[in-house]
């Protein structure tokens, strides 16, 4: 699927990965965080090796991924269970948990219906909701997979604005699959092109 790739991300950069549909983008994103087998060449996620299956414990904990349709990536009933859902399957105790959560919310500003469940919430809060369950694991890299094509544009325009606000305030490595270039590419400090499975070009936006 994917024939001469051949990059490195720099820890903190903003990363824009765009191209036709069926180029290999998704299967690109998937390998690094251990959701496909890497069949074949190296790729390495904060030096750890992501084509050994043995570490996809390890890089479940560096690597979080936000899908393209909301719905699809919500697993509980409550706003805070969900942010929680991911640090107790990482084995956290209650109070680390608790001030994580509550970390999350406030610099995502969903106090207000932190207490909702979830079929309450609009499409962009569900994907803003599976932004903040994600980062309050702490990962070093975050990846989105057309993170706003089920969104609004306002609601677009909104997400967008908080993955830069990530990027630039945590210092968390920003990989995104996006369509909507006149947003991402003043944000993105590196652009990825890809037909058909082959790296076209890799630079800077301009």
């Amino acid at each position: 699927v994917l024939k001469d790739i051949n990059l490195v991300i720099e820890d903190g950069e903003f990363m824009t990965l765009l191209g036709p549909s069926g180029c290999g983008k998704s299967t690109l994103v998937r390998l690094m965080n251990g959701l496909l087998p890497l069949q074949n060449g190296n790729l390495s996620v904060n030096g750890i090796n992501a084509g050994n299956p043995a570490n996809k414990w390890e890089l479940c904990k560096i690597c979080g991924m936000v899908f393209q349709n909301p719905d699809n990536q919500i697993v509980t009933d409550k706003v805070w269970h969900e942010m929680a859902f991911g640090l107790e399957n990482l084995g956290y105790d209650q109070q680390t948990i608790r001030l994580r959560v509550a970390e999350m919310a406030s610099f995502f500003g969903i106090q207000n219906w932190f207490a909702k469940n979830v079929e309450e919430l609009s499409g962009g809060q569900k994907q803003l909701l599976n932004l903040a369950s994600v980062m309050a694991m702490q990962p070093k890299v975050l990846v989105l997979d057309e993170p706003t094509s089920q969104l609004d544009p306002i609601a677009a325009s909104e997400f967008l604005a908080t993955i830069r606000k990530i990027n630039l305030e945590l210092g968390t490595t920003v990989i995104i699959i996006e369509h909507r270039l006149e947003e991402v590419f003043p944000m993105a400090d590196k652009v990825l092109v890809l037909e058909e499975g082959r790296q076209i070009l890799y630079d800077e936006p301009r």
